[in-house]
């Protein structure tokens, strides 16, 4: 374990426990001025009746991208409206956490139109696996088109739990995906030779850049990044210095903030800082040499889900913050950093009291979040007054 880590995520609790209790904490009411630690904030709804929205993405031309995990891609205007469902979306194993997930577009979107898609595939008619599809968007974003999938998970599984899954470009342009084990297959996280619990890095036509850390290793998979997650749903580049961080779920207790880096073991599930749900002890303890640390961790556990790092000029005094999405928590963590270091967590949004599902920045500089109901919305947040 590193020095000072432990203690500070204590001090973190135990600051963020007393902002609550000194009202300080952040209580939402859409429309209503909030005030929080570093800014003073109004929570607008962009649009409601979405059906368990997963992944947003921003189009060029001002419309918004949302994905409802049973399957439908959906565009929304900035008045709010909600178009009919985008046709040529990938069947779906829509079934417990499973379904359509993220959707992020190609860096060259304006210029190519493509986009990319993580969803629980079917597969030989009774399991399924998190898979990545490349496709086109037509003009008029009603269809996608070309549709091909460039990744997927193996093995498949029956059961409906920890599909991951985010996407996230790196600065080479190569694509992150996250991948949960599965649950009942936990094991798996620490099996090179699957793709269960892992991060993944791959091109954006699937194929397997040369760098990656076990390309040359007989037996595992060449796909993959880093390994012992449990499962991601949260992850973003750190603009100041290009790494890739990421939000996991633990199991009770132990939710992360990790640095995935090349090659490196993150432990689950043989360390972890929470315990199984029937309070019984996972792995080891919460250490052990040859295994990285988190940064930060959660414990109780709120869900993290959704993440950014803040860059906007919107918020000035925010800028640099990470913001995390909880689902069980009900919240949105915000996170101040030094380096490789959480110093600082405020809660805000509590008031709210809806699962946040996903963070983005807009291209506006707002932060713009997705509730996780059968009647979701998609809330902005702009500064007050």
């Amino acid at each position: 374990m590193i020095a000072g880590r432990v203690p500070l995520n204590i001090l973190s609790m135990v600051a963020v426990a007393a902002l609550a209790a000194a009202g300080e904490s952040a209580r939402a009411a859409p429309g209503k001025a909030e005030r929080s630690a570093k800014a003073t904030f109004v929570v607008e709804t962009v649009a409601r009746g979405l059906d368990t929205p997963w992944g947003l993405a921003f189009l060029p031309d001002g419309r918004f991208l949302v994905s409802e995990r049973d399957g439908r891609l959906r565009t929304v205007a900035q008045d709010g409206r909600v178009s009919p469902a985008i046709s040529g979306v990938p069947s779906v194993a829509a079934a417990g956490q499973g379904g359509l997930l993220d959707v992020v577009l190609d860096p060259q979107f304006a210029d190519n139109r493509l986009l990319y898609i993580s969803y629980a595939e079917p597969r030989d008619g009774r399991s399924a696996g998190t898979s990545v599809a490349r496709a086109r968007l037509s003009g008029d974003a009603g269809r996608l088109e070309n549709v091909e999938v460039i990744f997927r998970q193996q093995p498949a599984h029956t059961g409906g739990n920890h599909f991951g899954s985010r996407l996230v470009f790196g600065r080479d342009g190569t694509l992150f995906v996250t991948l949960g084990e599965r649950f009942d297959l936990r094991a798996g996280a620490q099996d090179l030779s699957t793709t269960l619990g892992k991060i993944v890095r791959i091109r954006t036509d699937g194929s397997t850049p040369p760098d990656n850390p076990f390309v040359d290793r007989p037996g595992a998979d060449p796909t993959i990044w880093s390994y012992g997650h449990r499962n991601v749903q949260g992850a973003a580049i750190n603009p100041a210095s290009g790494e890739l961080w990421t939000a996991e779920h633990g199991a009770r207790g132990g939710d992360e903030i990790n640095i995935p880096r090349k090659g490196r073991n993150y432990g689950w599930p043989v360390i972890s800082y929470g315990v199984n749900y029937s309070g019984s002890k996972i792995g080891e303890g919460t250490a052990k040499a040859g295994m990285e640390q988190p940064v930060y961790y959660w414990d109780p556990s709120i869900a993290p889900s959704g993440m950014i790092f803040y860059t906007g000029t919107a918020f000035p005094a925010w800028r640099g913050s990470i913001f995390v999405g909880a689902l069980a928590g009900q919240l949105v963590a915000r996170l101040e950093t030094e380096g490789d270091k959480v110093t600082r967590e405020e809660r805000l949004l509590t008031g709210l009291e809806e699962r946040i599902r996903d963070v983005r920045q807009g291209p506006d500089g707002l932060i713009y979040l997705l509730t996780d109901s059968t009647e979701g919305r998609l809330l902005r947040l702009r500064p007050a007054g």
